[in-house]
């Protein structure tokens, strides 16, 4: 039983040294995020449209 109480007292004394962060770098972080997903979307898209006219064009 010992071992569980200090084993709560260390995850709660390492839990007190977490940073958490500010509302303006969780919103910029958010808007990062998306912006990088639709980047990254209409990359692969287009390499999908020219990859598949490739194999249309050498195949038919």
């Amino acid at each position: 039983m010992q071992k569980i109480v200090k084993f709560y007292k260390e995850v709660k004394q390492e839990g007190l040294k977490i940073t958490w962060p500010t509302k303006p770098e969780v919103i910029t972080t958010t808007i990062m995020v998306f912006i990088f997903v639709i980047l990254a979307s209409v990359f692969f898209l287009l390499v999908d449209k020219i990859v598949s006219f490739l194999v249309e064009y050498l195949l038919f």
